[in-house]
């Protein structure tokens, strides 16, 4: 592992540690998005402040490049966070504790540590005397872990309209589940959410006659949607499930037939589908059995993978240089703001250790955020140097 200074002074340890103190709880900025700022023009990036929507909805994001020409590396990252709970935390969730060699936060490591150890990576160069080949850049929001709205696809639009789309992009999600080096994910499935109301007739359970009930129906159509797997996976990804989330009729009588019943359902779909595809599968099931059903569908993602490429393999080499670990490449997991950035360029997901993500008292070795910085660094000098 590169680095002479103590881990209190080093640049990525500390714009972690300012980030991390930004109570940056979506949809609330905190603060953090001019924390980043100011530790970007430090180094010379030129920083365009691009908030979109409109009242409430209004989202902080930022765009920063240095250089202009090629190649063109973007880095991708939130610096909104999750709620710290009810509590339990051992310390602040936005004092930033150090303690036993670890940094204690909201943010920590999804994804605060990660933007720092970037950001890190890059001061360490120029300070260093290095040029960098190329250019340089970061594609910041502050609501991923909200609807995603106004932020990463807003500014991909804006990037696209002003001639900044990269050759290659990192996003800074935790993608490792135990050790730094385990993962780079090169995709991820898509995902859908469905809402299907069924009507009927309300009546007494005595003349169901004189009643339809909306209940039988929208059991029969779960029943069909649920009876047989979607697929039995590919070679880059595991089988699409689809989940029941809920079922609410709202009915606390016994003796009463409801007049509507509704229920809500997820699809992680893989390659072999789309959503416009399995949203009409849902539509058609649902006639079948309701022909009055209301179905609302809302596609969040598509599913992707990017295909092999140098900047893939310059990256995988420089986490095995720092970590000794040949990373697997994977498309597990949830969703990503990578799912809008694959639309224009080239993306893999690499970060820290991401198993106390969203938890009461979330840390990173700092160790780990170390050398993390250790592979950007190293990642850019292999890809500019």
């Amino acid at each position: 592992m590169t680095g002479a200074l103590t881990p209190a002074s080093t640049p990525a340890l500390t714009l972690a540690r300012d980030l991390i103190r930004a109570p940056s709880v979506t949809p609330d900025d905190g603060g953090a998005i001019g924390v980043l700022t100011a530790a970007l023009r430090g180094l010379g990036f030129d920083v365009t402040d691009l908030p979109f929507g409109e009242g409430p909805a209004r989202t902080p994001n930022l765009f920063a490049r240095l250089g202009r020409s090629g190649p063109h590396l973007c880095f991708a990252g939130h610096t909104d966070v999750v709620p710290p709970g009810d509590g339990g935390w051992t310390s602040g969730p936005f004092e930033a504790a150090l303690r036993d060699g670890r940094l204690y936060g909201r943010g920590a490591c999804d994804m605060k540590g990660g933007i720092a150890a970037f950001v890190g990576a890059v001061a360490r160069i120029l300070e260093s005397g290095r040029t960098l080949r190329g250019s340089v850049s970061l594609l910041i929001t502050g609501d991923e872990e909200g609807p995603a709205t106004f932020g990463t696809v807003k500014v991909l639009e804006w990037m696209a309209a002003h001639g900044q789309v990269p050759d290659f992009c990192v996003v800074g999600e935790p993608t490792n589940p135990d050790h730094l080096g385990d993962v780079i994910k090169i995709g991820r499935r898509g995902s859908l959410n469905a809402r299907i109301v069924v009507p009927g007739i309300q009546g007494h359970v005595a003349y169901p006659h004189r009643a339809d009930n909306p209940v039988h129906r929208l059991l029969a159509i779960l029943s069909d949607l649920t009876a047989r797997p979607l697929d039995q996976g590919t070679e880059w990804f595991e089988p699409s499930s689809l989940q029941v989330t809920t079922v609410d009729v709202g009915n606390e009588a016994t003796n009463v037939i409801p007049g509507r019943a509704t229920a809500r359902l997820n699809i992680r779909f893989n390659d072999l589908h789309t959503g416009q595809g399995l949203a009409d599968w849902i539509r058609g099931v649902a006639h079948v059995h309701a022909p009055g059903a209301e179905v609302t569908v809302q596609i969040s993602g598509e599913a992707f993978r990017t295909e092999p490429t140098p900047e893939l393999d310059m990256l995988a080499a420089s986490i095995q240089a720092v970590t000794g670990r040949a990373p697997r490449l994977d498309t597990g997991g949830g969703t990503s703001d990578a799912r809008f950035i694959s639309r224009y360029c080239p993306v893999a997901e690499f970060g820290l250790v991401g198993a106390s993500m969203h938890k009461v008292d979330e840390h990173v070795p700092v160790a780990d955020l170390l050398a993390l910085t250790d592979i950007y660094a190293a990642f850019l000098e292999r890809l500019m140097g």
